[in-house]
């Protein structure tokens, strides 16, 4: 499970959640401290670059925030990021540098890092999302088993029993996921792996790759 440390998916000096992520060694143990660990920063933020937008809100006065979006926090919004029109924010969610939240699409208990984009349509739940990662039109997180047991971590014969009832997906750096792709709870990505449009993932998988469908995923190059 070399590949699901938070070592081997993220460059942390593209979040604000370094600290957080530092102190755990796979990144889903990070999910049930976004909260506190916002509120513990939010208030050390230089106030000449964030505004306090309400409670526990912090916004970079560069930030472009639509009018139709709706913000709760626990939230911080990093300089130079777009948070489009109907965009839905619940909570517990840290939006990276230059990063996009699109229309409609739907936020909670997430790490976004830098120049990430959630474009269009999308539900992003107990999530974290690797720098300059990308998830197409449609696709989603889904962060709750169906039959409502604790989610495990499957990597071939390898599994990590993550004690979370609630765990949507680990996008490591520059990973693509296609349009209306569904990332079933528990889905790991390795950096620089492409997802093709309209597939179920779920468990690990491999940086560097092209994941087709569950039977065929190819290493690049």
């Amino acid at each position: 499970m070399e590949q699901c440390k938070v070592v081997n998916l993220y460059n942390l000096e593209e979040t604000l959640a370094a600290k957080l992520l530092e102190g755990v060694e796979y990144p889903w143990e990070a999910l049930k401290g976004i909260s506190d660990f916002i509120r513990k920063i939010g208030p050390t933020l230089d106030p000449a670059v964030y505004e306090k937008r309400g409670e526990e809100i912090w916004v970079a006065r560069s930030a472009r925030v639509a009018p139709t979006a709706y913000l709760n926090g626990p939230l911080i919004i990093d300089e130079e990021a777009e948070i489009r029109h109907c965009a839905f924010i619940r909570g517990s969610a840290i939006v990276g540098k230059g990063s996009v939240v699109g229309n409609s699409t739907e936020l909670k208990n997430v790490i976004i890092f830098n120049s990430v984009q959630v474009p269009h349509y999308n539900y992003v739940g107990d999530s974290v999302l690797g720098y300059k990662s990308h998830m197409g039109a449609g696709s989603i997180t889904s962060n709750v088993k169906s039959d409502k047991t604790l989610v495990v971590v499957k990597d071939g014969k390898q599994e990590i029993a993550t004690g979370l009832k609630k765990f949507g997906a680990m996008l490591g750096d520059y990973v693509e996921v296609g349009c209306n792709s569904v990332l079933n709870p528990g889905t790991v990505i390795g950096r620089h792996t492409n997802i093709y449009p309209l597939s179920m993932v779920r468990g690990v998988v491999p940086a560097e790759s092209i994941y087709k469908n569950k039977n065929e995923v190819v290493q690049k190059g």
